[in-house]
């Protein structure tokens, strides 16, 4: 019996907190889904991400990608980043904030969820994201065996015309045992909103189970809307 009232106190309390980020959501202006989409090197999140856009229309942003924009539009931000960059600095992660912040706001209009590919990569990125712009909805972690990995990416590596000289496999390895340390400690904060997928299987297997995380956070978003 102790357990139960536990057990419905817990459940009580994280729908509580979920109608609490939801008003939040709207007082900010950010009624969509915010989805984070993680997993190492070669995990296929890329291919998901992908088909995700295809079914649900969601806007898919990379940090990396916004870096590389940046940079080569040629403004004075970028130009403050590429020098960073080639002094081989990490981009600060107010820098990195601001440029997904930037880009959500500039496709909010119409946009019917964003998917935050890669981001955040270690945990405080999380807390300064849910602060600054907006609480996420989902961690979507596609989790693979260290050994698929490296496979993967060095299958990658030799079929790609454009050769690096990290394409080596203690170096693979040296980047997925850092990414794993870091994402344990991002999972182990949003254990109530973390779905882990087995990214070994086929596309379409893996697929399926997105949609029906999706569908359940496009449901229960409305729900908790209506309720507000």
């Amino acid at each position: 019996m102790l357990f139960m009232c536990h057990q419905m106190a817990m459940k009580k309390e994280a729908n509580e907190k979920q109608k609490a980020d939801e008003v939040r959501r709207q007082q900010i202006g950010i009624g969509v889904p915010i989805i984070w989409v993680l997993g190492g090197p070669g995990c296929g999140k890329g291919t998901q991400c992908a088909k995700i856009v295809e079914k649900y229309g969601f806007v898919h942003l990379s940090s990396g990608d916004l870096l590389r924009d940046e940079v080569a539009s040629g403004s004075p931000k970028g130009q403050e980043l590429a020098a960073i960059m080639k002094e081989g600095k990490l981009v600060s992660n107010d820098d990195v904030l601001g440029l997904l912040e930037k880009a959500i706001r500039e496709r909010l209009e119409g946009a019917k969820g964003f998917l935050i590919d890669g981001y955040p990569r270690e945990k405080d990125q999380g807390v300064a994201f849910e602060k600054k712009i907006a609480p996420a909805d989902l961690v979507l972690f596609f989790d693979c065996a260290d050994a698929t990995l490296v496979s993967r990416v060095m299958a990658r590596a030799a079929a790609s015309t454009e050769k690096r000289a990290d394409d080596n496999e203690e170096t693979i390895k040296t980047r997925i045992a850092t990414f794993r340390s870091n994402t344990n400690a991002i999972l182990s904060q949003y254990t109530d909103k973390t779905l882990t997928i087995n990214a070994e299987r086929g596309v379409d297997e893996i697929f399926n189970d997105v949609t029906c995380a999706l569908d359940c956070v496009i449901q229960k978003k409305n729900v908790i809307v209506a309720s507000a």
